[in-house]
């Protein structure tokens, strides 16, 4: 800035304003903050004695095994010294430029700066260099329990994510240019943005990932016609109304997860699974499913399955007067219509004539990167909480589901929030994943304990409404999606659980991509491809080995077999003349009361 811009009276004013700015949003942070209530230590790290563990196994190999020790230690000072040796040369002939780098591509580091400036480039370095060593350091433990290695590894590279220089401000390039371009008002935005997430969280700080106000629920997503037909304390019936003249005589339902909300498969007509399966000509019915309060905490696994499963598949029998409908379980909901089913097939109940598994795990013997918080200290903590608030409130489950990918849902959104005082992108994917739920307490115990920890039905019985039920009595025919990628539901867990069915007819198809986007992946795209291969195995590496991969979504395929078992076509089932309201319905933006009050 020159002496006369300097004495500019427009540049004065500007900087008194956005310095009365900042004191305002400086009292608002103070008042924020003060309305931050403890949390519970178990919640927010492992417990630790892993680190301890880990030290004890550090100090093991190197005396049993000292020469690996020293290679790693003498490699990571090598490497070090080299590359301040290069630095230092670099900047001695006083051209200012970066000495050679050959690190690779990291996104995070796609600003030029990073490659060309000596000292961005100094920094970037010297971070990838110790990343690495602490990665080797790690692998190397062979004292160390597998599972705990894992978790070992897990928390580490969480630290490791955490200490990149991208994530402060004076090492990170585009946050430094995008001050000076906007004379610090980029900054005064961020903490706009900051003050503005920790006042919405009562004092925590969670990362608004998307525009808030650019979305309505019913009005520009979840809008497929439709209408409430039934409701009871837990759940809503959506029926959709049919776009085609002719319709399969056997009804479809789905029960998506009350982790999240159900309009993940309907979020805009483009990429909308619910439209796209009521135009291929079958009668849709989803559950949407309450967000509950503390006047939830006694509802368990046995009142998910009585009052919402049986109840649901009652209702849409009667509706369309039908013996059996078809019917389809997404992640926990999906873990539950196996429970269901064999709670069913005890019965001697024959309401289900095929299901669909998407992302569900039911042998839990490797829960995969999620595991990382099933272990005894996380599941703990949870149970301590739940018995004080009678909910496992939406913030654990969204801060913890945030940090299995925390560069692209924590760090990433934060520097562009924060640091570049950018708005959230207008993202209805990132809207919906903000939009999340509690959880009852008893359930969210009996799941955590019962069937991720102990893994009981896989292994042996887990109780539900009276009866011990058990993995091989899943008997209809069965179609389960898994994808590639998944974080919390893997998809060689996905197809064990699948393996070990009573089933004789089963169906493995396997997405590319992720948990959600594997799953909303909508032909017109042409984005993921899939596989498909034999009968599921217990061994999933040899059933891909033999797959045949295909391009494109595998809604057609599923669509197909879905076909072959929903019957002849009929006259289209019109929604009912009278309803409880229409689609998306009440529950799915209801919003609880979930104050930190003890229960009592």
């Amino acid at each position: 800035m020159t002496t006369s811009e300097k004495g500019n009276p427009a540049n004065l004013e500007k900087l008194n304003a956005n310095l009365a700015r900042i004191e305002t949003l400086t009292q608002r942070l103070v008042a924020a903050f003060a309305r931050k209530q403890p949390q519970r230590s178990e919640l927010q790290a492992p417990d630790p004695s892993i680190y301890l563990r880990a030290a004890s196994a550090y100090w093991t190999e190197m005396v049993q095994n000292p020469s690996k020790i020293l290679e790693h230690q003498i490699g990571y000072w090598g490497k070090t010294l080299k590359h301040f040796v290069e630095a230092q040369e670099a900047l001695r002939d006083g051209t200012l430029t970066a000495p050679e780098d050959n690190t690779p591509d990291d996104r995070r580091f796609s600003n030029p700066l990073w490659k060309t400036h000596p000292y961005f480039n100094y920094i970037k370095q010297q971070y990838l260099l110790s990343s690495q060593a602490i990665d080797e350091a790690i692998a190397s433990l062979d004292a160390l329990d597998p599972r705990e290695k894992r978790r070992l590894e897990y928390f580490g590279k969480q630290i490791v994510d955490m200490m990149a220089p991208t994530n402060f401000l004076g090492t990170n390039p585009d946050a430094l240019m995008k001050a000076v371009e906007t004379e610090g008002e980029s900054l005064v935005r961020g903490l706009e943005n900051l003050v503005r997430d920790i006042e919405a969280n009562d004092g925590e700080l969670l990362v608004t990932l998307a525009d808030r106000d650019a979305f309505k629920v019913g009005s520009n997503i979840a809008t497929t016609e439709g209408a409430v037909v039934f409701r009871n304390r837990m759940f809503e019936l959506i029926q959709y109304a049919p776009t085609t003249e002719k319709v399969h005589a056997t009804p479809l339902l789905i029960f998506p997860p009350w982790i999240n909300k159900f309009y993940i498969l309907d979020l805009k007509a483009q990429n909308s699974l619910i439209k796209w399966i009521v135009d291929q000509g079958f009668t849709l019915f989803v559950v949407s499913w309450v967000n509950p309060d503390a006047s939830y905490a006694d509802v368990g696994m046995d009142e998910y399955v009585k009052e919402g499963y049986l109840e649901a598949i009652a209702k849409v029998k009667e509706i369309c007067g039908v013996k059996a409908i078809n019917a389809i379980g997404y992640c926990i909901a999906g873990t539950t219509l196996a429970l269901t089913l064999a709670l069913m097939d005890k019965r001697k109940d024959r309401s289900i004539k095929s299901a669909t598994f998407f992302t569900t795990l039911t042998d839990f013997s490797d829960r995969g990167e999620v595991g990382v918080f099933l272990e005894d200290d996380f599941v703990d903590g949870i149970e301590a909480e739940v018995a004080e608030s009678g909910i496992l409130k939406s913030y654990y489950m969204t801060k913890t589901f945030s940090y299995l990918r925390s560069n692209d849902l924590i760090y990433g959104p934060a520097i562009r929030s924060y640091m570049l005082g950018e708005a959230p992108p207008a993202f209805d994917l990132l809207y919906w994943n903000g939009d999340g739920t509690n959880l009852p307490g008893k359930m969210a115990v009996e799941y955590l304990r019962g069937l991720c920890r102990q893994d009981r039905f896989a292994t042996g019985t887990f109780p539900v409404c009276g009866e011990e039920v058990s993995i091989t009595g899943v008997k209809v025919p069965l179609c389960a999606i898994a994808c590639e990628t998944d974080h919390i539901a893997a998809w060689k867990s996905s197809m064990r659980g699948m393996a070990k069915m009573g089933s004789k007819d089963k169906t493995f198809l396997l997405s590319q991509s992720g948990h959600v986007a594997g799953v909303v992946n909508p032909p017109s795209k042409k984005k993921y491809g899939h596989y498909t291969g034999g009968t599921p195995l217990a061994e999933p590496d040899d059933w891909l080995a033999s797959a045949e991969f295909h391009e494109g979504s595998w809604w057609p395929r599923w669509g197909e077999w879905l076909r072959e078992r929903s019957g002849k076509l009929i006259a289209a089932r019109e929604l009912p003349d009278s309803s409880l309201g229409p689609a998306p319905g009440t529950y799915v933006v209801a919003q609880p009361n979930v104050q930190n009050q003890p229960l009592g």
